[in-house]
């Protein structure tokens, strides 16, 4: 299974990104894919899932700035994130599972990542 994050880079405070995750070698049809940030001496931190239904559950943290939604290649999923503030800065990484552990929130439960994409946000 081989996981592919890309559309990070540098923006100011305000701005937005859409990272991408695209999926493959995962042989199942229904699947959850979530998204996880970590700062430089900080841990990881859930972000959002999304299913293959559609479904998303999110963080309390990007709430209303942050959306999952699905692409239109098969397991292909975006994270588009809006009003972006100088704390997100962070690596951003996708992680690949079943349906059944959407929207859990320990990085441990996900087995399959991608390599992540660096998000820089500058004041």
């Amino acid at each position: 299974v081989q996981l592919v994050e890309l559309g990070g880079g540098s923006v100011q405070s305000g701005g937005s990104l859409r990272l991408s995750c695209a999926v493959s070698g995962y042989m199942y049809r229904s699947f959850c894919i979530a998204w996880f940030r970590q700062a430089p001496g900080k841990e990881r931190e859930f972000l959002a899932t999304i299913d293959n239904s559609g479904r998303t559950t999110y963080a309390d943290s990007v709430k209303g700035r942050f959306t999952a939604s699905q692409g239109d290649a098969e397991k292909t999923v975006f994270l588009d994130m809006n009003s972006l503030k100088p704390e997100d800065t962070a690596m951003y990484y996708c992680a690949a599972g079943p349906p059944v552990i959407c929207g859990l929130w320990r990085s441990s439960e996900y087995k399959h990542w991608g390599q992540g994409t660096q998000v820089t946000v500058s004041s």
